[in-house]
């Protein structure tokens, strides 16, 4: 298939100089112009722009991603949440989500940690969220797999060092989920909501 402006330029010349065109020429023309817009350059493609404008991302001054998760956040140690913290999210946000799971967990994905509505203007979570159901913010937590509100940090059984993925979500509503609710639950109200995503991965083993 061509691809240049040269193609269409010349097509648009032929044309021109031609004085008699049949149905079937015509219809070939008009086929080859259409194909000239479609490949005509238009500055950024939708999905560009969009991935551009949508843009996230998080960070933590407890590890860098990819890092060992300090003993600290762990339950071989205090285990208390780290502090994370993220850029500005797209314009229509109105409430942010939090996931951590652990997809190393024999058996299935272990669920770490469920937070959800953090005001849309939320930039950071301080190090040591409360372990309860409704935040001063108006955040909401829900329960994890050790059965408890909050966060859960790490606590793998010996072996290969496990991956923790801290997973943050800008929605385009505010969801409708009492305290408590589970990953999957959250999962299902965020479905067609999500405007961005960002991840920070941290490592752990024993």
């Amino acid at each position: 298939m061509p691809k240049s402006r040269n193609f269409c330029a010349a097509m648009g010349l032929r044309n021109r100089n031609s004085r008699k065109v049949s149905a079937r020429g015509k219809a070939a023309v008009f086929t080859s112009f259409v194909l000239c817009f479609s490949m005509w350059p238009s500055g950024k493609s939708f999905a560009r722009e969009k991935g551009e404008t949508m843009s996230l991302q998080m960070s933590s001054a407890a590890f860098s991603s990819g890092e060992v998760i300090p003993k600290k956040f762990t339950c071989d140690g205090p285990d208390v949440s780290p502090q994370l913290k993220w850029n500005d999210p797209p314009a229509n946000t109105q409430s942010m989500a939090l996931i951590m799971d652990d997809p190393d967990a024999p058996g299935s994905t272990w669920v770490h940690w469920v937070l959800y509505d953090l005001p849309a203007n939320t930039r950071e979570l301080p190090e040591g969220v409360a372990k309860q159901e409704q935040l001063s913010s108006g955040a909401r937590q829900g329960r994890n797999d050790f059965e408890k509100t909050g966060y859960g940090g790490p606590c793998p059984p010996p072996g290969k060092p496990h991956r923790y993925f801290f997973k943050l979500y800008a929605l385009d509503n505010k969801l409708n989920l009492k305290s408590g609710a589970t990953k999957v639950e959250l999962e299902r109200a965020m479905k067609s909501h999500v405007l961005a995503q960002a991840e920070l991965i941290g490592k752990y083993g024993r």
